[in-house]
């Protein structure tokens, strides 16, 4: 299997995790008496901490050791951990376990983005990494899709015994892939990390970026079941088409080598922008919120595209700091976006929410503009 076949299914699975436990929340409470779906909730955002504390301390390690053999580890932690998952005789263990799986997730996610650069062929970086990350549409069009039919017919404790054996399978698929090792002679600090120019604007544009995304995301399925009046088996299909929109946009990712990842982002944040106000336009329409949701996941591909290997071209050197960092302020803006955004959801609506959406872009469309007008006035020679 080709290796960025590989790091794709890595993703998968590590995306599968992250999100398989809301839709089978009410099956996994049954098996634990007095437990209802919110407290294991609980396990999943347990998951969420460790998984930004890894990404932002472990992963600078990946430099030191190798983003291949983190990798390794980072895999083996999880075969560990959604073992004792699937085994756990309580609900205190099982979110025990989800916490050790985020110490994995938070390690695999900086070393499989690192990696897809260091076997992207000269040239077509942004192609590979687009092709890696579909593994987040592999998460949600399969992984949770499938998990929940799988908990329905079989039982929630197959679902994770199934990514328990696929992460074991991905140990020797990565063990046998021939990568060009670069590690570092010593261990970056992600502080120190912090310091690397050009870091910081990119990073609040993820801020920007994700608080957006995650923010409206959180309460789409709320809207369409108690506001639209639709089912929640209909509900699951926003998802389903936000993952479909962000896997047939892939092939335009060697758009972004073509022409660069400055020229682009402007162009691809102003039509995420515009996307957020015609979600509001349609939030009361039923039907044409799932056609936006098709757009959004491609656009937002896209955007996570350049977002991405803007970071990954920084220093090959720290990339493993540095994705560490991206992968905790992720994960931070999830958790600040989905907070934020539910007052405004619960008394203003849906519409007023995906406005707020596209205010929360807007500070990243402006970083863009000002980084396209900036290497302007660095290739233009000043007239004397």
């Amino acid at each position: 299997m080709k290796p960025v076949w590989v790091l794709m299914c890595a993703i998968g699975v590590v995306g599968s995790n992250s999100l398989v436990l809301s839709p089978i929340a009410a099956d996994v409470a049954g098996a634990f008496e007095g437990k209802a779906a919110s407290d294991v909730m609980l396990a999943s955002a347990v998951y969420g901490g460790t998984t930004a504390m890894s990404a932002l301390f472990l992963a600078p390690r990946a430099d030191q050791i190798g983003l291949k053999r983190a990798l390794i580890l980072a895999l083996v932690i999880l075969v560990a951990a959604l073992t004792v998952s699937a085994l756990a005789p309580s609900l205190g263990v099982l979110t025990l376990a989800q916490g050790v799986a985020g110490i994995g997730a938070g390690l695999a996610l900086p070393a499989t983005y690192g990696l897809a650069a260091d076997v992207a062929p000269k040239g077509q970086e942004s192609a590979t990494l687009g092709k890696v990350l579909t593994g987040w549409t592999l998460s949600l069009v399969a992984g949770v899709s499938f998990a929940a039919v799988l908990a329905d017919v079989v039982h929630w404790r197959s679902v994770f015994i199934l990514m328990a054996l696929m992460s074991g399978g991905l140990i020797v698929l990565i063990w046998k892939m021939q990568v060009a090792e670069r590690p570092a002679t010593e261990v970056i600090s992600p502080f120190r990390a912090f310091r690397v120019p050009g870091l910081l604007p990119i990073l609040l544009a993820v801020v920007a970026f994700m608080s957006a995304f995650y923010g409206l995301y959180a309460y789409l399925g709320a809207h369409i079941t108690t506001v639209l009046g639709y089912s929640t088996g209909v509900a699951g299909l926003a998802a389903l088409t936000y993952g479909v929109g962000f896997g047939v946009v892939a092939p335009l990712d060697r758009l972004i080598d073509r022409f660069g990842a400055t020229k682009a982002a402007p162009i691809v944040f102003a039509a995420l922008l515009l996307v957020y106000l015609l979600m509001a336009l349609v939030a009361e329409q039923g039907v044409a919120i799932f056609a936006v949701c098709l757009l959004w996941g491609a656009v937002n591909h896209l955007g996570l595209n350049i977002l991405v290997g803007q970071l990954t071209a920084l220093s090959p050197s720290q990339r493993g700091a540095i994705l560490g960092i991206y992968s905790a302020t992720t994960y931070v803006a999830m958790f600040v976006g989905t907070a934020a955004f539910r007052p405004v959801f619960e008394t203003q609506g849906f519409t007023v929410a995906a406005i707020l959406s596209a205010v929360c872009i807007a500070p990243a469309l402006v970083g863009a503009l000002w980084a396209l007008r900036r290497s302007k006035d660095v290739l233009i020679p000043v007239a004397e």
